[in-house]
């Protein structure tokens, strides 16, 4: 039995107690946590000031509920899915992923027309209110269940210039690559990432625990001249993947001599 003399609500002294737990090593990663009537016991608490503690450690995220089950140390394993952001092209033009993996697709990929906001105008160097043509996809790692939403948006003058691209903005990104690289583009890219909590619709459709922030990818695709041709947006939960990427250092320009 453990005595609970701290300052504080009460359920906020017992979550503290628990959190020493688990940083301590008591209660290790992905084990069960006692139950409820253990804890009540343990710490000498009500049943209700249990649950509130339970509840506030789940939205630090050292807690997950498994429905049927009971409530977990949250696993400290490394994340189940690595995303090589390399892009390989292959020597007859095409373009093919680095280890040849491809995602499965759970629904059917929707394509809408659009509008860019200020967050993608500025990313397409586009004003706001733009037309694109988007198509959302929710993806699915066949190995690990991993799941991720990807989000292709094509600015209209990019689809008008490129045959078929309008036609099927459906397309997966490889396919578009190949299409702009035809159509005479050098192409190249620019990528940013950045975690944020997740929307209550993407928590829904990546299946994210709670307390779960999701890495929300950027890819510019650009054409010979530096201009955006393509946006690719990607976000998956931060527990379930970790980024991999191939570092080269860039050539420095020749200075020329002065006369």
């Amino acid at each position: 039995m453990t005595e609970i003399q701290r300052p504080g609500a009460l359920y906020q002294q017992v979550a503290a107690a628990i959190r020493e737990a688990i940083l301590s090593g008591e209660f290790t990663p992905d084990s069960p946590l006692p139950s409820e009537a253990q804890l009540m016991a343990r710490y000498q608490v009500s049943r209700p000031t249990v649950r509130n503690a339970i509840a506030a450690l789940r939205a630090e995220g050292l807690i997950d509920v498994r429905h049927g089950k009971g409530s977990f140390v949250r696993s400290d394993s490394q994340p189940a899915v690595t995303l090589e952001r390399r892009i390989t092209q292959a020597r007859g033009g095409g373009f093919t992923l680095p280890d040849g993996t491809e995602w499965g697709e759970a629904e059917t990929p929707s394509v809408y027309r659009s509008h860019t906001t200020k967050e993608t105008g500025q990313a397409l160097n586009l004003g706001e209110e733009e037309a694109l043509l988007c198509c959302d996809r929710l993806l699915t790692d066949p190995a690990t269940g991993t799941r991720a939403m990807h989000r292709t948006s094509i600015p209209f003058e990019t689809a008008d210039a490129i045959p078929y691209l309008a036609e099927s903005p459906d397309r997966q990104p490889l396919a578009i690559y190949g299409l702009l690289a035809e159509a005479g583009h050098k192409l190249t890219w620019s990528e940013t990432v950045r975690a944020r909590m997740p929307l209550p619709d993407e928590r829904t459709a990546l299946k994210l625990p709670d307390a779960t922030p999701l890495l929300h990818l950027a890819r510019i695709t650009h054409g010979t001249d530096g201009q955006p041709l393509l946006l690719e947006e990607l976000r998956v939960g931060a527990d379930r993947a970790e980024l991999a990427y191939q570092i080269t250092a860039d050539k420095q320009p020749t200075r020329r001599a002065r006369a």
